[in-house]
């Protein structure tokens, strides 16, 4: 599981984990992992130049220290200070390494003529407000083009929250310590990460209220036949979607369904689906009793009518699309709701674009407000719970931005939801399959949505296998 903590969290386990060492020694720690990656962006050390922004925190003390360890190397160092209160040790220790200094009296016209190679990024640290000062904004636009490696996070960005409010770091690389921190899984400030590589420094943390599934977790999930299991008792999925002006809706539906993940697909719903259904997959049957419905996609207007049936069953409900308008409260059986950003803008009475600049905070408070599990779609899906607890979907591709992948994504889940999986674990292990297949079936190039459904069963055979 990669695991993302608040900075209240993470703060309280630096600080126990202080108690019991030398003065100096977590930073240390920090600023040998930074430079080790640092080195490995450059692929080699003697002559690059590497440009240190540093702010007032200890976020530049390890910058300073990790350029002292460059230095060492073989690397032509500058620290660019942009406050007087910069970390006086790791400037001292740069000084002796070799490295060069430049006060924020001397500024600007006191760094080398030259570019340099990659610039480190240790303006401001967890602790810091969204947004940048005007000095490390000029800072950044005198290097604009150059690889930049954030230390902890990307300065500027919302940690806790992972919201942008003003100019912030675009980082290449980031190198975070001791465990993630929101804004690297959570967008819109999770794109201005970049890559992001992890440092172990030691810290005892507690559960993390964000979290990523790996696949590993997926494997463990995974719902598996037993060795006498049958059709019944591997789950039978129930999908009332499609209509007549949009049978595909419907038919791709069953196709996300039909992977092999439960024992039985049920169609129930327009006639002229049906019969596509039938042809494309002989193997659904019709109405009879289910553990799990799918419904909403191209269901039109009679999406209302599917839905009530479907809830009157008292089995776990996936509702999409043309069933999200006939939600107006919590629906009393367990659900997952899969809205899109203006699908959840209505139902939360809110301007799409507020969604979109703050999706956590409005994925949580939707399945308060529904007692549902919300898996609000995008770059990085989000699958939040009543609780507040989230689960972050980083696979995929920019291709599976295309027409039907959610019909397909809603019919998987109610696979998983029928082959038992509670509603939180079978949106997240749903979402994460349907990410990881569309880069399989993509390859680094167009797909269309059954290309993704088709993709599931090799995604499914490549998980690692479980123990025990």
């Amino acid at each position: 599981m990669r695991s993302a903590h608040t900075v209240e969290q993470v703060r309280a386990a630096e600080a126990e984990l202080m108690a019991t060492l030398p003065d100096g020694a977590l930073m240390q720690r920090a600023a040998a992992g930074l430079a080790y990656a640092v080195l490995d962006l450059l692929g080699s050390a003697y002559g690059r130049r590497v440009l240190v922004l540093v702010g007032s925190g200890d976020n530049g003390g390890d910058a300073l220290y990790a350029g002292a360890m460059l230095a060492r190397r073989g690397c032509a160092v500058e620290a660019l200070l942009l406050s007087e209160r910069a970390h006086e040790a790791g400037r001292d220790a740069l000084v002796r390494a070799g490295g060069r200094v430049v006060l924020p009296s001397e500024r600007p016209g006191a760094l080398s003529a030259a570019r340099p190679d990659v610039v480190v990024d240790g303006i401001v640290g967890i602790g810091g407000q969204p947004g940048l000062r005007p000095e490390a904004v000029a800072a950044l636009e005198a290097v604009s083009g150059v690889p930049v490696v954030a230390v902890d996070v990307p300065s500027g960005v919302d940690v806790d929250g992972g919201t942008l409010d003003g100019p912030h770091v675009e980082a290449t690389l980031t190198v975070t310590f001791g465990t993630h921190k929101i804004a690297h899984l959570v967008g819109p400030a999770s794109a201005a990460a970049g890559a992001v590589h992890l440092v172990d420094i030691g810290l005892d943390l507690p559960e993390a209220p964000v979290e990523a599934l790996q696949e590993a977790d997926v494997a463990a999930l995974l719902p598996r036949p037993s060795p006498d299991a049958h059709k019944y008792t591997r789950g039978v999925v129930g999908i009332r979607a499609g209509s007549a002006a949009y049978p595909g809706a419907g038919l791709l539906s069953v196709v996300g369904a039909a992977t092999g993940l439960c024992g039985m697909v049920r169609y129930v719903g327009d006639a002229a689906v049906a019969d596509r259904v039938r042809q494309a997959h002989p193997e659904v049957v019709g109405e009879g009793r289910v553990q799990a419905w799918v419904v909403g996609s191209g269901g039109g207007d009679a999406a209302g009518d599917e839905l009530a049936a479907a809830v009157s069953d008292g089995v776990p409900v996936l509702v999409d699309a043309d069933a999200l308008v006939h939600v107006t409260g919590p629906l009393g059986v367990p659900a997952v709701l899969t809205p899109h950003a203006g699908e959840l803008a209505r139902m939360l009475g809110v301007e799409r674009e507020v969604i979109e600049a703050d999706p956590l905070t409005h994925a949580r408070r939707a399945a308060s407000t529904y007692d549902a599990v919300v898996l609000l779609k995008g770059r990085h899906t989000l699958i939040a719970t009543p609780a507040g607890r989230v689960r972050v979907t980083t696979t995929g591709v920019p291709w599976l931005a295309t027409a039907g992948a959610g019909d397909v994504l809603g019919g998987l889940i109610g696979a998983l939801l029928a082959a038992g999986l509670t509603p939180y674990d079978a949106a997240s292990v749903g979402s994460w399959l349907h990410g990881a297949a569309a880069t399989l079936a993509s390859g680094g190039g167009p797909i269309v949505a059954g290309e993704v459904a088709v993709a599931i069963p090799e995604v499914v055979r490549r998980l690692p296998a479980v123990r025990g």
